[in-house]
């Protein structure tokens, strides 16, 4: 500034131009700290991000110093930025459903979850208090009530069948956060395993109190009682304990099947030969009273577990002995699909099963007429066993009834277990 300001010397001056000339200069000064100041003012009011102006002098100096702190705060900016993204896609990705309240108990944040848990929609609904939305009475109460301690059984109205459980945590600024998680399919097992319990229970009190009368009737009887009806009493009990033994041994096959039990080592096993077996034990069972064949259309091998395969096929052979009043006809068919795949299909002209039964028929204790199937000797495993066979197997079970007239059961296994095979016609 001194040089702006230099008079060439020899050249004279008068003490007023001097002070002319020393006053533009501090106007000139001034002028140019409020031009920069101004900038500095206008880029305050620019976008967060937007580069600060170049200057000179002790101004370039404040705007570096400026430009560096603007950046570290842009740098943390997008650091807390990303991690609040990070955030709510973990908290996305989460199973239960996540809601934050503030202190008025209105919707901060939602997942996907949480929406579909309570009904609501994660881009409309923030800002909106919750009990607005959320109307149900024990939900409301719950948390206006503010003992969260335990948590709450909550069944949305929405979700027909759902079953969630609702926690309460209380954060921050008396903000809370609500979790919600399904527990519907957990209740259902819940649900199965209490069924369970009452069916293995009823199962087993029944040939029990036929057992204990008749030994008791014996006992009380003593010389009383005669050979023929001893033997009668003692027959029937003994009927009623191999009654309880199979339907033991069924709850022991159905366990290690549905614990997911290490598969029986799978070999190579003749097919024709199996299929004739399960007849001739058709047979035996039906003492007679039914027409049993088999017709083998196909010879082939199959890999598989050879013992669990015909456990699968000879209950489908007994059911159908069972029910098919005597007189009636029973055929077990077997033969090579064109497509490499292979079906075994047992055929009788049994009571039938009616149209809304057929796809629970494999359920555990599932029987379509109870009295009957204790009649004929049944446990009512004998088709969940053989459904847990047959899907460890990859094969397929089709079921076609019509009361009255008969049933056709038909194990289809993939064509990758079956070997050596010649379709048939």
């Amino acid at each position: 500034m001194v040089a702006f300001f230099a008079v060439p010397v020899g050249l004279m001056v008068s003490p007023s131009a001097g002070w002319a000339v020393a006053v533009l200069g501090l106007l000139l000064i001034l002028w140019r700290h409020h031009w920069n100041l101004t900038r500095l003012v206008a880029w305050t009011r620019e976008p967060i991000g937007t580069p600060l102006p170049h200057a000179f002098g002790v101004w370039d100096l404040v705007f570096s110093d400026l430009n560096r702190r603007a950046r570290k705060v842009t740098e943390q900016r997008t650091r807390l930025s990303t991690e609040l993204d990070r955030f709510r896609e973990a908290s996305q990705a989460m199973p239960d459903g996540v809601m934050y309240l503030s202190h008025t108990d209105t919707i901060e944040w939602i997942n996907q979850q949480a929406a579909k848990d309570f009904g609501l929609d994660p881009a409309r609904d923030p800002g909106v208090p919750v009990t607005n939305l959320v109307r149900q009475p024990d939900f409301v109460h719950y948390l206006n009530a503010g003992h969260y301690a335990e948590p709450f059984a909550y069944r949305p109205i929405h979700r027909k069948g759902a079953a969630l459980l609702v926690q309460v945590i209380r954060f921050g600024d008396a903000r809370k956060m609500v979790i919600s998680r399904d527990v519907s399919q957990l209740e259902k097992l819940e649900t199965v395993r209490r069924d369970f319990v009452a069916n293995v229970s009823d199962e087993l009190r029944t040939p029990l109190t036929v057992v204990s009368g008749f030994i008791e009737t014996v006992l009380d009887g003593g010389d009383d009682i005669s050979h023929a009806a001893r033997d009668e009493y003692l027959g029937m009990a003994l009927e009623q304990a191999g009654r309880m033994q199979r339907l033991i041994h069924d709850l022991l096959a159905l366990s290690a099947l549905e614990t997911d039990a290490p598969s029986p080592a799978e070999d190579e096993f003749e097919v024709g030969g199996l299929v004739r077996e399960i007849g001739r034990e058709a047979e035996a069972l039906s003492a007679g009273r039914h027409t049993v064949t088999v017709e083998v259309s196909s010879e082939c091998r199959c890999v598989g577990s050879a013992k669990e395969l015909h456990s699968a096929f000879a209950n489908l052979a007994s059911n159908a002995v069972r029910y098919t009043p005597a007189g009636g006809s029973i055929r077990l068919l077997w033969r090579v699909l064109d497509d490499g795949s292979a079906r075994f299909c047992v055929e009788d002209t049994g009571i039938g099963i009616a149209a809304e039964h057929v796809a629970r028929v494999t359920e555990r204790f599932y029987r379509v007429d109870r009295g009957r199937s204790r009649e004929t000797g049944g446990t009512g495993l004998g088709l969940a066993i053989v459904k847990h066979v047959l899907t460890r197997h990859q094969c397929e079970l089709h079921i076609t009834s019509t009361p009255g007239k008969g049933s056709r059961f038909c194990v289809v296994l993939p064509a990758q277990r079956v070997l050596s095979s010649v379709p048939g016609s």
